[in-house]
């Protein structure tokens, strides 16, 4: 006889439906096909260990397993499952009538509960496309999956349970979540808020203004000066995830296995901070099974890189792609995929090796030359990507001992969505572009045009302060920006004015 049970294969963010079919028929050996992976393969000592435990038994006889289409490469133990499920109706020891009705995923242990899997939500998503009734799963991952609505999600706990729901002996009720009632109920639940920081208003408008565009940030100052509390907090001040890309982001980290026990939608802007370590691939993604990296983790979110110059030049380098292009592409030999990598990118770093060059009072031991040295680090071209380049001071004590209450986020918020309502409507046209950050150069010589005393400011600026020729289109979105804050149609001095003062790392001799 036999018996068809579905699952489920993830290639980069999306789920394609995989046929598990088990037929037992005369001789004593067990087969299975289909490119399994050597975890899929040892199943067969997981599934019969769990199917003794509660008295069914493993067919002596031929058993051929196939995972159909043959040509995708099947990983990991998540086909335990529907492979026990599979082998029990081929075998005539239990009836499912409704087992072709479900997609099932899960990993057994050896006495037959089940583990959490990884990917449950884009294989929910691929369930419902496909009009399945249902999606019979391990329990911790049930309220992930109930994500998806008009599919009946059925969490258990062990093969014996899933057995009893399809034999219709056992009753377990499909687990029901309000998708939008969740999200909006966690959308304000931040856990670093403006408020705490003391002092620093220039950085914080600087912050604001980054927040609005979409813009790129870098801050450059001593340590202990708050790079990294303020870096923090930007998330705070972002617009709210809409729930399109609360999905879209849930998805990821769902692929990734890093959304934990029992988790379901993400609803805040992810924050990720990998350590200056950090490999290439595990930045951009990939490996020999694929796997988003940390810039597709802070898709809609914010990376931040501490300490920029310490960081491989290799993997600054890699980011350059997926900076202006916001995905990267894993090729290998026979597959490719897709990761979506729309991030803000907030980077800090110290002035020069012992941190204290530029510093209001204490005194740089760098020898000469080495500040510019330690500056060329960080590559002009990934310089170029980033719109605003911020001088942070350390704060003075009369500022840290303040009982002066300071801005809360949420006040800066509803600027940055005000901000931000202007960009939407200004590129409604433009589905690929929908803040000022994200504008090709032909369209900045449209949108950010400026009157004469603006032009006449600007070039006294490129010229004193020895711009650099890729500072111009950075100043002119920012000022952009700036404007959009304001409410203001036209870009005036003031803006142009302000927008100027954030690209220090463009002076000539900045560091000389």
């Amino acid at each position: 006889m036999v018996a068809k049970t579905f699952g489920s294969a993830v290639s980069g963010v999306d789920a394609k439906l995989i046929t598990i079919e088990v037929n037992v028929g005369q001789g004593t050996s067990f087969y299975m096909v289909g490119l399994p992976d050597s975890a899929v393969k040892e199943s067969q000592q997981r599934v019969e260990s769990s199917l003794k435990y509660f008295g069914y038994r493993m067919p002596r006889q031929k058993v051929v397993i196939n995972l159909a289409p043959a040509d995708i490469r099947k990983e990991g133990s998540s086909y335990d499952l529907p492979i026990a499920l599979g082998i029990l109706q081929a075998s005539e020891q239990v009836i499912f009538p409704e087992l072709d009705k479900y997609v099932i995923m899960g990993e057994l242990s050896l006495d037959g509960q089940l583990r959490p899997v990884k990917g449950v939500l884009p294989i929910a998503i691929e369930a419902r496309k496909r009009g399945f009734k249902g999606f019979i799963l391990p329990q911790e991952n049930a309220a992930e999956a109930s994500i998806v609505n008009n599919l009946d999600i059925i969490g258990v706990n062990s093969v014996q349970e899933a057995i009893g729901f399809l034999e219709g002996s056992l009753e377990i009720q499909p687990l029901v979540t309000d998708t939008r009632d969740l999200f909006f109920n966690s959308i304000e639940n931040y856990e670093f808020d403006f408020a705490d920081v003391q002092g620093q208003e220039n950085i914080k408008r600087a912050m604001e203004i980054a927040a609005a565009g979409g813009h790129n940030v870098i801050m450059i100052g001593p340590p202990g000066a708050g790079k990294t509390m303020l870096a923090k907090r930007l998330p705070s001040i972002l617009p709210p995830l809409t729930l399109q890309e609360a999905l879209e982001t849930t998805k990821i980290h769902s692929v990734a296995g890093k959304l934990g026990k029992n988790a379901s939608l993400i609803a805040q802007r992810p924050f990720r901070s990998p350590h200056h370590t950090i490999s290439d691939v595990a930045l951009v993604g990939g490996g020999g099974n694929p796997q988003p990296g940390e810039i597709s983790l802070s898709h809609n979110g914010v990376l931040f890189l501490d300490e920029l110059p310490e960081f491989k030049r290799t993997v600054l380098e890699v980011m350059r792609q997926p900076l202006e292009e916001r995905k990267v592409t894993i090729s290998r030999a026979k597959i490719s995929v897709d990761y979506p990598a729309n991030f803000m990118l907030i980077a800090s770093m110290n002035p020069c090796p012992c941190g204290y060059y530029n510093h209001p009072e204490k005194e740089c031991v760098c020898g000469p030359g080495i500040v510019q040295r330690y500056l060329n680090k960080v590559s002009g071209p990934l310089l170029d990507r980033i719109d605003l380049h911020v001088e942070v001071t350390p704060v003075k004590f009369d500022e840290m001992t303040s009982t002066r209450k300071t801005e809360a986020s949420k006040s800066i918020r509803e600027r940055v969505i005000q901000g931000r309502e202007v960009q939407v409507e200004r590129f409604k046209d433009k589905p690929e572009v929908y803040c000022n950050a994200m504008m090709p150069s032909h369209m900045v010589k449209e949108v950010c045009q400026i009157n004469e005393a603006g032009k006449t400011l600007l070039k006294t600026a490129m010229e004193r302060l020895g711009l650099s020729a890729r500072a111009y289109d950075r100043i002119l979105k920012v000022s952009r920006t700036i404007a959009d804050l304001a409410q203001s149609e036209e870009i005036k001095v003031e803006h142009l004015a302000e927008a100027i003062q954030y690209r220090s790392l463009d002076r000539e001799g900045w560091a000389g």
